[in-house]
């Protein structure tokens, strides 16, 4: 059975998107930083292994490439850690924008490496997750999404570089994940009222991006899928 590697594979997403590849026939290996008890019981009723630990740490990314290769024969990562830095660039410090590179561009790209280098050479996908403010121009944003967009670029490099395939998909406002809290609060409501989108988005409509680019023998490589009900066009 093909393993994939979903770090972030608990979330609010990342429970979509393990359940999602898991109905594919895929094994998944859930990693997770924080939340032992959600993590724990999501790999119970997936019946996979769920490692803890930050991905910018060599060795939790060696015991996340280990547990995939000894549960099946290692295929897919995905990565969907972050952080939404929600400081305005105004007011944020040399630590705040590092610690937003760190998470959400080196973290991934490292962890992508090794998961590569294991690979050897071997059919396989990554997905990265970002977001449609590294897409789209939105006010506000500069902490979070530079790093993101230096992700989605940084994908493009690899996707070329390795054998591998390398694929993004770029969320929107979502009723799950990190825009649950805002969403929760309102603060997209103006959205919907105008009419901008039609909805907001689900953790399933991420899951079938995600599930799309890992299918194998896939023939596409170096894209970015934005689900975001066309916000992005339009802001």
């Amino acid at each position: 059975m093909k393993t994939v590697i979903l770090a972030g594979g608990s979330g609010g997403l990342g429970s979509a998107v393990s359940r999602s590849i898991t109905e594919q026939g895929f094994k998944p290996i859930i990693g997770y930083l924080k939340n032992a008890e959600r993590a724990s019981a999501l790999a119970s009723e997936l019946e996979c292994r769920a490692i803890a630990g930050d991905i910018s740490e060599p060795a939790v990314r060696q015991d996340l490439v280990a547990a995939a290769k000894a549960s099946g024969e290692l295929y897919g990562l995905v990565v969907l850690t972050g952080d939404p830095a929600r400081v305005p660039i105004e007011q944020a410090s040399m630590n705040d924008l590092l610690e937003s590179m760190r998470v959400n561009y080196a973290a991934p790209v490292l962890l992508a490496r090794d998961f590569a280098a294991a690979l050897n050479g071997a059919d396989g996908s990554i997905v990265f997750l970002s977001t449609m403010q590294a897409v789209g121009i939105f006010s506000g944003s500069t902490t979070y999404a530079a790093p993101k967009a230096a992700l989605v670029h940084a994908a493009k490099i690899l996707a070329k570089q390795w054998k591998v395939r390398v694929n993004v998909v770029a969320p929107g406002v979502n009723a799950a994940g990190m825009a649950e809290s805002s969403v929760r609060s309102g603060k997209y409501d103006a959205f919907l009222d105008r009419k901008v989108i039609p909805r907001f988005g689900k953790p399933e409509d991420v899951a079938r991006a995600v599930s799309y680019f890992l299918e194998p023998d896939n023939y596409v490589t170096g894209q970015v899928l934005t689900v975001d009900g066309g916000l992005s066009l339009k802001m």
